[in-house]
């Protein structure tokens, strides 16, 4: 008759495994449903228990270290974002590359069909970087050629001057990561979900960052130039001294 051809032990407890393979789905989603159709059709003797482990026991480990890293890489990009242009509003500026690139790599993880997993959130982090390097070109190229009081003819000269060399960075290592994403064999499972996260990614960031930072970065500047025009108005609302005149008011508020 059949028979197990080993008795395993752990713990100085029997253990039986049941394994199998996961195909066309997420490991998370499977023990999910194996846990509900446990709990509802199989009743556990005393001294019994069902523990899961394998791929779904690292996937766990997995994601508690991603939830650490991934925090500390967004904070580390900001923190030398703020080193390299010593302004926080300009930091926040090519920050919103980031949002913008997830975009991208979420969609197509959905558009190829694949799960999140832990090699794509691994792609996310790298995707982050890259996509950081685009607001960085463009932010700094505004800043050179800054014409003050005209943020407009800012933006389209320095989008003009540096449309290549953002086009070339995202091109660049979009194509460097096309192998891994179009592999099938050993490994493809790990290499695909990071390369499809960080082409996409890269794609509708660079697209977006095109359109959306110049938009941001008129916003911000002509923000920053009606503060300065409500200066005079507040400082003509203080209480003037008895011998200051109306007229002397104006004229002050007028030329500061």
């Amino acid at each position: 008759k059949s028979s197990p051809n080993q008795i395993q032990r752990e713990n100085t407890r029997r253990r039986i495994v049941v394994g199998f393979n996961v195909r066309g789905r997420d490991v998370q989603s499977i023990v999910q449903e194996l846990q509900r159709r446990v709990e509802a059709h199989i009743p556990l003797d005393t001294g019994y228990r069902i523990t899961y482990g394998g791929t779904f026991e690292n996937l766990n480990e997995a994601k508690a270290r991603l939830g650490l890293a991934v925090p500390i890489s967004l904070l580390l990009i900001l923190f030398l974002l703020y080193l390299s242009f010593r302004s926080l509003k300009y930091s926040l500026l090519i920050y919103s590359a980031i949002p913008l690139s997830a975009i991208g790599g979420i969609y197509f993880l959905a558009l190829r069909g694949m799960p999140f997993s832990i090699s794509a959130g691994i792609g996310f982090i790298a995707l982050f970087g890259v996509a950081v390097l685009n607001g960085i070109v463009l932010v700094a190229e505004y800043r050179r050629i800054d014409h003050p009081g005209d943020p407009e003819k800012t933006v389209l000269e320095g989008t003009r001057v540096r449309l290549r060399p953002v086009l070339m960075t995202a091109f660049v290592a979009s194509l460097g990561f096309l192998p891994m994403a179009l592999s099938k064999g050993a490994g493809a499972e790990v290499q695909r979900p990071l390369a499809t996260v960080v082409i996409g990614g890269l794609l509708f960031a660079t697209f977006l960052t095109l359109f959306v930072l110049p938009i941001l970065y008129v916003k911000v500047e002509k923000f920053k130039k009606v503060g300065r025009s409500l200066l005079p108005l507040v400082l003509f609302a203080l209480p003037a001294q008895s011998q200051t005149r109306l007229e002397e008011v104006l004229v002050r508020a007028s030329a500061n």
